[in-house]
């Protein structure tokens, strides 16, 4: 008889276990449990289950699944992290055992640098080497303590190298961020000395391994005064004592603390922080010399009390190069920027030398540039008889529109006698040069006027002077050129006659925020000193350079592309070449936008202040401009395949100040349809010599042309002649008479002026206004006037006004001819 099955729940007892000792609970089985059959082997020699037995306490370790398993465990992280340590400590040994200190470079006796016309001629050689070393006791503690404020201010305490600053350099360059310096003086000295000024990961490496042999061979004395008399300071000066001599006539041992402080800020950036070459940037220099002394207070190397009785220490002129007079040192200026600016090559790298430089520059346009300045202006100076003729400068460029190549540039008189860039610096007003853009805005938006009507170059605006302006929270109302009130007069009729409120009132119709836009895109900096955003923008308040403007109008003459200018066609070095920066044309406005700007351009110069253009024989567009206090004089004119602004500006040669032109060339205003469009009429006709006159192809925006007027009813069919809806009998087209300054009148006043080919404004005529009816006033001193109005006997005629502008006066006469009064003081604002 077998034994009955135990009862459910029960738990067998095993008869291993002693009596009175507990015994294992057996788990409670699962749905799908399989139980072990009976005589099945367990434990550690059971088959298939391979093991030791578990030791008492000790948890089993827990397989890893899932994505757990594609993590790496904290031993193998460990064990890379070690062999990564391993690798880099052997590869810095390896370095160190490998890397020698090398013999000085090149760079140490830097060669010259070939600039090239386009046709390959010379124009000229630069880098003469200009360096004296000096031993550190001749350089005095404070000059090297502002030095090393503004380079390495923890250099006599520090490890030759600065790992941190190394790694991020390198990650910079690696990654196309841009260079960066965050290395000590030491290694700076081995770059300078030893190395060059190349920017590479594997420069860096060897700058690395020499820095810290240095370190541990040379004292720090050595390593410093090293360093200074390698380092370049500009004005090709290399050394303390060269930019000593160069910057301040003087030995180092004289140098005073404010003007070694100045030295050692243009180590920073030494052609930028010239601020006699760059006067542009005389704020940025002054900020970083502040920067040195006020890191010399907090060394506790400067006395508080002297820090703040120091002051900017002026540097002298510079003293070029024989081989750089005349246009050649301008020339080779402005291609240096250019090529520092562009990143092509740093400063430091050019200084090197060895660089073989073809420009964009034609040698037969530049010498027509110089013969036009020279045969229209200076040939006409007298600085002898009349002091305001030794303010004269004038600067100018020149463009192809189609490829941006910059053609030809004037930069003053002789490099070595005015050594300011007149073509490129940037503190002169651009005044009425601007207003184009405002107008190019215009179309470019769609912008309408105050109520509604939208902005062509037929559309009426109200020219009164003095008018304020409408739609803007800031109080504005701008003078006209000679205070003249224009009336209801179109845009056309505002561009030729340079009208300051008509402008001023469309800058805010546009949107000023919209116009600065569109001055960017057609090629302005935005950067540009006093651009600001304002209904004065209008005038030409900013400060441009003559190059930026020639740019801005060579996207208008190539309607509306903007292809970036360059002064470079190709860089070599020995067997390579420089990949040159990227000029890849897009359109900054349409085509109509700027076409339709042309159209009004050409009025300008066919009818407007900028007739004597038409002396270079050629179809051309173009703006006049007269600069605040008349300080400057600008005309910025283009025919379809030549693009050149010319500027006259005034500037004290003693003190550098800028100066008005009151009187020079024995004129008493100097305007930009003068001097500067007769030497642009002069060039561009040498210039283009040769090639057909090219007339311009234009694709307006609708409205941009006046529709041509009724035709006349035979005297058959009519007694009376035809008036325009608003009653006014239609003024025949003519030519307008050359505008004259005004002058105040007692009684009568005639300001003779000028029509609109006899265009209509809804029964009122440009040239002038009558109640009542129409009379022809008589010719006056400054135009022909088409009508008048008469009030109480008084007879005022139309209005002239131009670049100088202005209004002829006389006294009141019952036949209404007029007499030349007195002439007013010159206007200070701007045409």
């Amino acid at each position: 008889m077998s034994d009955p099955s135990p009862p459910p729940g029960w738990t067998p007892r095993d008869p291993d276990t002693p009596p009175g000792e507990p015994q294992a609970r057996r788990p409670r089985e699962q749905p799908g449990h399989q139980p072990r059959q009976a005589g099945t082997p367990t434990g550690p020699g059971a088959p298939g289950k391979p093991g030791k037995p578990r030791k008492p306490g000790k948890k089993a370790r827990r397989s890893r699944t899932g994505r757990r398993r594609l993590l790496p465990t904290w031993r193998l992280l460990a064990g890379g992290v070690l062999l990564v340590v391993l690798l880099l400590g052997g590869a810095l040994v390896a370095g160190y055992l490998l890397v020698d200190i090398p013999p000085a470079n090149a760079a140490a006796t830097a060669q010259s640098n070939v600039y090239l016309y386009s046709d390959g001629s010379l124009i000229a050689r630069d880098g003469e080497v200009n360096r004296v070393n000096v031993p550190l006791s001749q350089i005095p503690r404070t000059v090297r303590e502002a030095v090393l404020a503004a380079e390495d201010r923890d250099f006599y305490s520090e490890r030759a190298v600065d790992p941190k600053a190394m790694l991020r350099a390198a990650w910079n360059t690696a990654t196309g961020k841009g260079t960066q310096s965050g290395s000590t003086i030491t290694q700076q000295y081995v770059k300078n000395y030893y190395l060059g000024q190349e920017q590479t990961i594997k420069r860096k490496a060897k700058e690395f391994f020499i820095a810290i042999k240095l370190g541990r061979e040379k004292s720090k004395d050595y390593i410093l005064e090293g360093y200074l008399n390698t380092s370049y300071f500009g004005r090709n000066a290399y050394g303390i004592q060269a930019a000593s001599q160069a910057y301040y006539g003087k030995d180092t041992d004289r140098l005073t603390t404010a003007e070694g402080a100045y030295l050692a800020t243009l180590l920073n950036s030494p052609s930028a922080f010239d601020v006699v070459s760059h006067p542009q940037s005389r704020p940025r220099a002054v900020a970083r010399w502040n920067y040195v002394l006020d890191g010399m207070v907090k060394k506790d190397w400067m006395p508080a009390a002297e820090r703040a009785a120091t002051r900017f220490p002026e540097p002298g002129k510079v003293r070029t190069a024989a081989g750089l007079s005349g246009q050649r040192g301008y020339l080779v200026e402005a291609v240096k920027d250019f090529i520092v600016e562009r990143k092509v090559l740093d400063d430091k790298t050019l200084a090197e030398g060895g660089y073989r430089i073809t420009t964009t520059i034609d040698r037969r346009r530049q010498n027509a540039f110089v013969e036009a300045v020279d045969v229209e202006m200076v040939g006409k100076l007298e600085p002898a008889k009349r002091k305001a003729d030794r303010l004269v400068r004038a600067g100018g460029v020149s463009i192809d529109p189609a490829t941006g190549k910059v053609v030809a540039l004037y930069g003053g008189i002789d490099y070595t006698k005015q050594y300011v860039n007149n073509a490129t610096r940037h503190d002169y007003q651009v005044a009425s040069t601007f207003k184009p853009f405002v107008f190019a805005a215009a179309v470019e938006n769609g912008s309408r006027t105050q109520d509604g009507r939208r902005i062509t170059p037929q559309t009426v605006y109200n020219g009164d002077n003095k008018r304020r302006v409408v739609g803007t929270r800031i109080p504005y109302a701008p003078e006209n050129e000679g205070q003249v009130s224009y009336g209801n007069i179109t845009v056309n009729t505002a561009t030729d006659l340079s009208v300051n409120t008509v402008f001023a009132q469309m800058v805010v119709d546009v949107g000023t925020d919209a116009v600065k836009e569109t001055a960017v895109a057609l090629g302005i900096p935005e950067d540009t000193p006093n651009f600001d955003s304002g209904p004065a923008m209008a005038l030409g308040t900013m400060q441009a350079s003559v190059l930026d403007m020639t740019q801005a109008y060579a996207t208008l003459a190539d309607h509306g592309r903007h292809t970036p200018h360059t002064f470079l066609e190709k860089i070599t070095k020995g067997d390579g070449t420089l990949k040159l920066p990227d000029r890849n044309p897009a359109q900054a406005v349409s085509r109509e936008a700027a076409d339709t700007t042309t159209s009004m351009l050409i009025s300008v110069v066919d009818n407007g202040t900028g007739t004597a253009a038409l002396a270079a024989g050629h179809p051309a567009a173009g703006k006049t401009g007269t600069g605040e206090l008349d300080r400057s004089a600008w005309f910025a004119a283009y025919t379809p395949d030549l693009v050149t602004v010319v500027s006259m500006m005034g500037q004290d040669p003693d003190t550098g100040t800028l100066q008005s032109l009151y009187g020079a060339l024995g004129e008493p205003r100097i305007g930009g349809g003068g001097y500067p469009a007769r030497i642009w009429a002069a060039y561009t006709k040498t210039a283009l010599e040769g090639t057909d006159p090219l007339d311009f192809e234009l694709d307006l925006q609708p409205g941009a042309v006046q529709p041509p007027p009724p035709p006349l009813l035979p005297p058959s069919e009519s007694d009376t002649p035809p008036r325009t809806p608003g009653g006014r009998t239609p003024t025949p087209p003519q030519r307008p008479s050359r505008p004259t300054p005004p002058t105040p009148a007692t009684g009568g006043q005639d300001q003779g002026g000028r029509t609109n080919g006899g265009q209509t404004d809804n029964g009122q005529t440009d040239g002038g206004r009558t109640d009542g009816g129409t009379t022809d006033g008589g010719e006056g001193q400054g135009g022909q006037t088409q009508g008048g109005q008469t009030n109480g006997g008084q007879t005022d005629g139309g209005t002239t006004a131009g670049d100088q502008g202005g209004t002829t006066a006389g006294t009141q006469g019952t036949d209404g001819a007029t007499t030349e009064g007195p002439r007013p003081p010159p206007s200070a604002f701007l045409e």
